[in-house]
């Protein structure tokens, strides 16, 4: 079974789906991490962001897996360091080229034909399966995410205020919505979920009430 969970920064995406997925014994992937973790081997590696033709090439020696709550790329325990201001202000342009996307979703495709997954992102009921089984679109109120991305530990955004953070969540948002591949959008067939005054606990719940196993 495939339960995808799409939405905005700062929707609770990651949070939701690791916890539907532990209610359901299901295995959890975030794709916004192997992203995340691509985009580090790419900035460890010093590549210039404009020479596509070796970022290309560099996909050769990415490797990712999850165990147990820790992302590995390439065999190291990644989980803190895809997290840091220099991956987050370039994953947005290397997600975006087209060849890693088109190797990400051969991954993500991959890993979905083998287990019973909950998968978030931003294009996973449009474009990585749009035959899922159920689909979700989570989203809350630019201000919550604001709020929520503050208080986030792993978030290492320079961002201090709460008008900085709504503006870095608005410039994410017209970016990934605008983008000519795989863009953000709500799925047709997927249902709404506006968690701006719903608790984690409630959010989880609204979904497993839901799904039928």
């Amino acid at each position: 079974m495939i339960i995808a969970i799409d939405g905005p920064a700062g929707a609770g995406k990651s949070t939701i789906a690791k916890k539907v997925a532990e209610k359901l014994n299901f295995t959890y992937l975030d794709t916004g991490a192997m992203y995340r973790a691509f985009t580090l081997l790419v900035l460890k590696k010093g590549i210039p962001l404009e020479n596509t033709q070796l970022i290309e090439k560099t996909l050769d020696d990415f490797d990712i897996s999850f165990i147990d709550n820790r992302i590995l790329m390439n065999g190291t325990n990644v989980t803190k360091d895809i997290r840091n201001e220099e991956v987050t202000k370039n994953v947005s342009y290397i997600s975006s080229l087209p060849f890693v996307r088109k190797k990400m979703v051969e991954l993500q495709r991959e890993i979905g034909q083998n287990n019973d997954i909950v998968i978030e992102g931003r294009d996973i009921g449009t474009v990585v399966f749009p035959n899922a089984d159920y689909k979700f679109y989570l989203d809350a109120s630019i201000e919550t995410r604001a709020v929520r991305r503050l208080k986030d530990k792993n978030d290492s955004s320079k961002a201090s205020t709460i008008d900085e953070m709504i503006k870095k969540i608005r410039d994410r948002d017209t970016y990934d919505s605008t983008r000519k591949i795989a863009p953000l959008k709500k799925a047709e067939d997927a249902i709404y979920i506006d968690s701006t005054n719903m608790t984690i606990d409630e959010v989880c719940n609204s979904i497993l009430n839901m799904i039928k196993l």
